[in-house]
């Protein structure tokens, strides 16, 4: 049971690895503008 669920777990990890390039870029990018926006709606 144990090494199945650790097993499911490293197939997660491993089919997320590639995807991170483009998502961690594009997760900045939506962050920055969010707060860019807070700041111009504020002042």
């Amino acid at each position: 049971m144990s090494q199945d669920h650790h097993a499911a777990e490293q197939d997660v990890v491993e089919a997320i690895v590639p995807v991170m390039p483009i998502v961690l870029p594009v997760a900045g990018a939506v962050l920055i503008f969010l707060l860019a926006f807070i700041a111009v709606m504020m002042a």
